[in-house]
């Protein structure tokens, strides 16, 4: 199967397995979303829940769907900065060391024919053989020089390229000679030294072998240590001697001695040995005399020899016929070159199973000599054993010789044998071809079928390697290999470890195009493990094999984001390969395919698009030149429009592109004199990227808002002194005339200074303000009036600058009178203002970065967490002090939502007051320190005495992007399997959704009577009491909220008191409260939704274990609000079957953020001048939602339709007081509405047929604070300031009231602030102004 279809597969598995809209993290649009949801309604329309196919098909209207915010993005963005492919410390031990070589080998033979050596006493018959030939079938001499001759010829076979000297019973001096000449030559090499012993006594024990004096009349001893001293290292040894033992002890007993100085030499001495201290020779004559070499130079041979005795073809097969076996060694075509291969192969695959990591890649992967040499000593060891000799090595190897890959061996070489009498007497005969690869390639995909990291790690995996080499199985090979490097890095380890990486570099050589998609996968798994393997890509030219594949259609759409990624590697900081890429066209190949993007790619494209964006910017990051290639290409046009992707991870990898052509270095040139049209095109084209950049920087998602922050600080860096001198201009007091023209300034088009301003900021002196006329010029500050309303998004934005204004300062040549073409003012003065908005962000990493950026053009904060006290009058940012300018600063403070307080150098100007400038010198006198300038730059030093390192580090650097780091760990994980968790996610779903479905009948069919028991009832220990509650579904846990933003969940099961489970603040500086709690995906793993009364959105999961709460994403829902509003009283309400959240408040529309896009989809005009007081959204009809107004009016809109709203009615007119709760009627019917005025009266309208209420309730005179209605039984209930909560049915009667009884067992409530009812039981939970909480049930419902 291919890989492709194996991806193929994958995906349209995944869609039956996970929920739909989240495939993966390729997610598909939101309408893609909307069928499957649809295909998914129906399939679980059609199982049926008990009663009838028709009721479960009405009711699973009542169990949305949708699933938002459960992407990869959402695990741990705020825990932990993601880290890219490592190209250092643990990943890359699977390089080989040092390469080495062989360079020389010393052949020494002491045969000494003819003449036995005293201590040897032979049998007859006797082993004779030394290298194959007898040494008795001709003249010794003779005999002696084709032993050598045959000898270095045997060896040459494993390596061709070394110099081989041979020396024929020599004497010490000639051995001398040899060595000293051997280690001239070798250099640094390494040097063989092989000593055939066989005419000589035994090594004796003090480490000595023998050799002769000239006339052959006596043996000469050579200590060890003397050969060592002479041959150096690195080195290794052959000895084919009885009791070889000997020498190997001497010399580990010679480098123990040798202490310090010589324990480098023990470091590359490897020694192999023919048998043990104590062992002689095996003499039978069915071995040769030199079995031990002949295994290590002529294993094959010396193999089939040994196996042809014990097989069963032993009778049939004569030994001649072994030395005819056709082929050669090095053609695997042929039986001989397959037999070695499969040999390989068996022994590679032994070594690499039984030998530690490190010594296998030494003695396997360093050497090529070396790993023959090893290879061939396993088929020794086994051999040898048989005849009670056992040949050792240094280093030590484990037993090898029972290992059950010999059986495949001896299976091959009878297969093969039984072949041979047929092909030597017809050579033309073709051979049949082993199965053994096949067989084990089959059994490598047992293995993966069933294996784990936790499980021993495949055996096979040195095979697969071999195969690679043959083009028949390397397809195969390479599939299984791309499933098996997919189950994770360590995989990929393992892999690399045996020695894949040159084999898979070759491939890339081929033009085979089955193998591209296979070969693209597998490089995609090796990059996100290790990117120092770029280097190497480059170098074999193997980046254009990349790009060719990312340029055709043929490919799936996720295959070429592959592409992309292991292309992004290739240029990550590496200035050869963005070098390379730019040579190959790589610029013109991404922007070609992410403007036209194919119909048929839809499904996948968004993985895609982000790989491109991020190959773009890896690839122009901090590279001029790659830069300048990209604005003459016309990048910036034809990345921005995907600015407005669905998928956050698209939006994000396009800002990080833009952001990336922002030149950071060229800050002194712009800022000084100079400059030609080149610079004029440059800056023109940073204007439009800044302006792309300023429409994202309200993004809902804080993957796109991080990169935004990093791209402004580039920004930043490069433009430091105009952006350092509009945050002057905004922000100092340089003359009264600027005090004085301050209030023409911030009534232009009505709009005060908005909350974006909203934090004290300190700017550094910078004397470079342009003095006009006698007065400070304002051509900077607030040029435009989008400025006015907060963020570029915002309802009437930048697009109507007040030109009078704005021409002015530009004519006279702007802020900077230096610069001759500065960026236009209106432009610095929004980045600053998205500078302050970033770091004022919900979400705290966000808020950081920001923080980071503006003390790059010199704005520094003192973050001070608010001060906790008894009667919290005092807010965050106040001064315990009660100074009345203090007061003033702290309510400018309020009027602005700053919840940092931020310091400047010179105290703020504040919005116009005349009394302002004594509060003013009284804040600097208390909160300002007095800090340290630097001249030259005029940023001032870190805050004396604060850590100061930190500070100065932070402003040196812009800070650094984390999207590119963060992708990357996409494709480190199995990208060809679903996750396992499926199946539980899926059983665990169907169960809550038949429980959901049986308490809906129950609740639907209800008589409910009073709700008088209470339940449970707690002292929540909120000193401000509790501003909003909410009961989770499926668990008895109840969650509340104060003033304070601090959220407590509780367990009400276990007692009559509720047990604690979690307590956390929702951020470090709260404002207003929280307004409002929903509980996302409710059907499955819950996130809890908590909505600040300043319109920030904050959603934590985990959030009832205690302490681990996990913040999951954070977004200001609220974008741009109405001139003069001191706070923003946000409304916002949740839709689970739309995946929508409204949000409003002090704004003239609806906000409508898509939260599966985490995106502002729309902005719904709320068509009055009144601002929306209560916002309720349907649970059973997708964009569906009603909103009560300040007026008493009330709205009913549907964002599917053109036109959006609805209806409109005014249904509380006695006395004209704002709706404070409001909520569609339970069942399907969209236009059933009740509303709840603080006058007291409820309204029961269906706003469809009739204007008017059709029902009204007076349940509280002038004190309703809260309402509630059973999203399915037909009940409400309302809270009163007066202690009092009333339970009323639809029909207008009243079941109950819960009252405070002062009497000693009563139920006690405090004035009624939240109420609300369990989503599928008749529960209601209630908060009130002081610490107490309760929950309520029907009498019949506990019993």
């Amino acid at each position: 199967m291919a890989l492709g279809d194996l991806m193929a597969s994958r995906f349209s598995q995944s869609s039956v397995v996970v929920v739909p809209n989240h495939l993966d993290d390729c997610a598909s649009s939101h309408e893609d979303g909307d069928l499957s949801s649809q295909r998914r309604e129906s399939e679980t329309a059609s199982s049926s829940y008990g009663n009838a196919t028709a009721t479960t098909a009405t009711s699973m209207a009542y169990l949305p769907q949708t699933i938002v915010l459960c992407e990869l993005r959402h695990d741990a963005f705020e825990a932990c900065v993601p880290l890219g492919p490592s190209d250092s410390g643990l990943v890359s031990k699977w390089r080989p060391k040092d390469r080495m070589k062989t360079g020389c080998v010393a052949l020494v033979l002491c045969l000494n024919i003819s003449v036995d050596p005293p201590d040897v006493i032979k049998i007859s018959p006797c082993a004779r053989m030394e290298c194959w030939i007898d040494p008795f079938s001709m003249a010794p001499q003779k005999a002696l020089e084709k032993i050598g001759k045959t000898l270095s010829e045997q060896y040459e076979r494993w390596q061709p390229k070394a110099r081989y000297k041979v020396q024929l019973d020599p004497t010490v001096e000639e051995v001398k000679k040899l060595c000293n000449t051997c280690r001239k030559y070798a250099k640094s090499e390494r040097v063989l030294f092989h000593y055939n012993g066989h005419g000589v006594p035994k090594p004796t024990a003090n480490g000595e072998i023998w050799l002769f004096n000239k006339s052959y009349t006596q043996y000469i001893p050579l200590p060890i240590s003397d050969l060592d001293s002479w041959l150096k290292t690195p080195s290794i040894y052959v000895f084919d001697c009885s009791a070889a033992g000997m020498i190997i002890n001497s010399f580990i007993e010679l480098h123990d001695w040798g202490g310090s100085s010589s324990s480098g030499s023990t470091r590359d001495c490897i020694l192999l040995a023919a048998c043990e201290a104590h062992e002689t020779l095996p003499q039978s004559a069915e071995f040769p005399a030199d079995v031990f070499t002949s295994c290590l130079t002529t294993p094959i041979k010396m193999a089939l020899r040994w196996f042809c005795t014990r097989s069963l073809l032993h009778e049939s097969l004569d030994y001649s016929l072994i030395d005819k076996i056709p082929g050669r060694q090095n053609d695997r075509r042929t039986l001989l070159g397959e037999l070695n291969w499969i040999f390989t192969a068996v022994t590679d695959t032994i070594a690499w199973n039984v030998l530690p990591h490190d010594l296998f890649q030494r003695l396997f992967r360093q050497d090529l000599l070396v790993a023959s040499l090893f290879r061939n000593f396993l088929l020794a060891e086994r051999i040898m054993r048989s005849a009670n000799c056992s040949p050792i090595s240094h280093p030590m190897l484990p037993p090898t010789h029972q290992h059950h890959m010999w059986d495949a061996w001896d299976m091959a070489a009878e297969i093969c044998l039984s072949q041979l009498p047929l092909l030597v007497e017809d050579p033309n005969a073709g051979f049949q071809p082993s199965p053994f690869f096949t067989e084990q390639l089959t059994a490598f995909e047992v293995w993966l079928d069933h294996g784990s990291e936790h499980k021993k790690p495949p055996e096979q995996l040195p095979i697969v390697l071999q195969v690679l080499l043959s083009q028949c199985h390397r397809f195969r090979a390479l599939v299984l290999l791309g499933r098996f490097l997919d189950m994770g890095p360590w995989a990929v380890d393992l892999a690399l470890s045996v020695g894949i990486f040159p084999y898979v570099l070759k491939l890339l050589q081929t033009m085979t195009p089955e193998l591209r998609q296979i070969l693209v996968f597998i490089w995609t798994k090796i990059l996100a493990l290790d990117k120092s393997c770029q280097v190497d890509l480059v170098k074999d030219g193997g980046h254009t094999y990349f790009i060719r594949f990312l340029d055709s259609m043929e490919a799936y759409p996720e295959q070429r984001a592959m592409a992309a990624f292991v292309l992004a590697v290739i240029v990550d900081t590496h200035r050869r390969g963005q070098e390379a890429c730019i040579e190959a066209g790589l610029i013109h190949v991404c922007l070609k395919h992410l403007q036209g993007p194919t119909p048929n790619d839809s499904q996948t494209e968004p993985l895609f698009l982000q790989w491109l964006c991020l190959c773009l910017g890896k690839l122009w990051e901090d590279f001029t030149e790659a830069q300048i290639f990209g604005l003459q290409a016309d990048a910036p046009a034809i990345c921005a429009p995907l600015l407005s992707e669905p998928q956050p991870e698209v939006r994000a990898s396009a800002v990080f592109a833009l952001g990336t052509l922002l030149d950071v270095g060229s800050g002194s040139c712009r800022d000084g004199v100079g400059g030609d049209e080149d610079d004029d095109e440059k800056i023109s084209a940073e204007i439009s990227i800044v302006r792309s950049l300023l429409s994202v920087a309200s993004d809902g998602s804080p993957l796109v808002r991080a990169e935004v922050a990093v791209a402004l600080g580039r920004f930043a860096f490069g433009h430091n002194k105009h952006l350092k001198s509009i945050a002057a201009a905004y922000w100092k007091p340089q003359s009264s005339s600027l005090l004085n023209s301050l209030p023409s300034l911030s009534h232009i088009k009505g709009s005060v200074v908005s909350s974006q301003i909203g934090p004290l900021l300190r700017v550094t002196n910078d004397n470079s303000l342009v003095v006009r006329d006698g007065r400070v010029s304002t051509s900077s500050p607030l040029a435009s009036s989008g400025i006015m309303h907060g963020s570029p998004l915002s309802d009437d934005s930048s697009q109507h600058s007040d030109s009078g204004i704005l021409n002015d300062g530009v004519s006279n040549g702007g802020v900077h009178l230096s610069t001759p073409k500065p960026l236009d003012n209106a432009m610095y003065s929004q980045c600053v203002l998205a500078m302050c908005t970033l770091a004022k962000d919900p979400s705290p990493r966000i808020a950081s970065l920001g923080r980071q950026v503006l003390a790059i053009i010199g704005i520094e904060q003192v973050v001070a967490k608010p001060v906790k006290s008894s009667n919290n009058s005092v807010r965050p940012g106040e001064s315990i002090t009660a100074s009345p300018g203090l007061a003033r600063s702290s309510s400018w403070f309020d009027m602005n939502g700053g919840h940092l307080p931020l310091t400047f150098r010179t105290p703020p100007v504040s919005p116009p007051r005349p009394n302002y400038l004594t509060g003013m010198r009284r804040v600097y006198s208390l909160e300002f320190r007095p800090h340290l300038m630097s001249p030259d730059s005029g940023l001032a030093d870190p805050l004396l005495g604060s850590g100061g390192t930190s500070g100065a580090s932070e402003r040196s650097v812009p800070p650094q992007s984390t999207i590119y780091n963060w992708s990357c760990g996409h494709f480190s994980k199995p990208l060809l399997i679903a996750a396992d968790d499926s199946k539980e996610i899926l059983t665990r779903r169907e169960e809550r959704e038949k429980f959901a479905l049986e308490h809906i009948a129950k609740c639907q069919h209800s008589s409910v009577s009073k709700l008088n028991n209470q339940i449970a009832s707690w002292d929540t220990k909120f000193e401000t009491g509790t501003k909003t509650i909410l009961l989770e579904p499926f668990s008895p846990i109840v969650i509340a909220a104060d003033e304070n933003e601090r959220i407590r969940v509780w367990n009400y099961q276990e007692a009559k008191e509720a047990t604690l489970l979690n307590s956390f603040d929702n951020h470090d500086f709260p404002d207003k409260g929280i307004s409002k709690l929903c509980l996302v995906n409710e059907l499955d793993d819950s996130l809890l939704l908590a909505a600040s009364s300043d319109g920030n959105i904050r959603i934590w999961k985990d959030y009832t274990l205690k302490g681990r709460q996990k913040l999951v994403t954070a977004f200001s829902s609220i974008q741009g609000h109405k001139p003069g509003v001191r706070s923003l009283n946000a409304v916002v309400d949740w839709q689970q079957q739309s995946g929508y959240l409204y949000a409003s408040g002090e704004i003239s529309s609806i906000m409508l953020w898509d939260l599966d896009k985490e995106q502002l989809v729309n902005s719904i005009p709320s068509s009055s001048d009144c601002s929306i007081s209560a916002l309720s959204a349907s649970q059973v009809h997708g964009g569906q939602l009603a909103a009560g107004f300040v007026d008493g009016s009330v709205r009913l809109y549907d964002v599917r339709t053109p036109e959006m709203l609805v209806c409109a009615t005014r249904p509380h007119t006695q006395k004209v007081e704002r709706v404070v709760g409001i909520g569609f009627q339970p069942g399907l019917d969209p236009a059933k509405i009740v509303s709840a005025s603080q006058a007291g009266d409820i309204q029961f309208l269906d706003i469809r047929n009739d204007r008017e209420a059709y029902l009204t309730i007076e349940a509280h005179r002038g004190s309703l604070t809260a309402l509630a209605v059973h999203r399915h039984a037909p009940i409400i209930a309302s809270g009163s300031a007066k202690q009092l909560i009333k339970v009323f049915s639809l029909e207008g009667e009243q079941l109950g009231t819960i009252r405070y009884y002062p009497s000693f067992m009563a139920q006690k409530i405090g004035p009624v602030s939240c109420l609300a009812f369990h989503p599928y039981e008749v529960l209601l939970a209630a908060g009130a102004a002081d610490a107490c909480a309760s929950i309520y049930a029907d009498d019949k419902l506990s019993s």
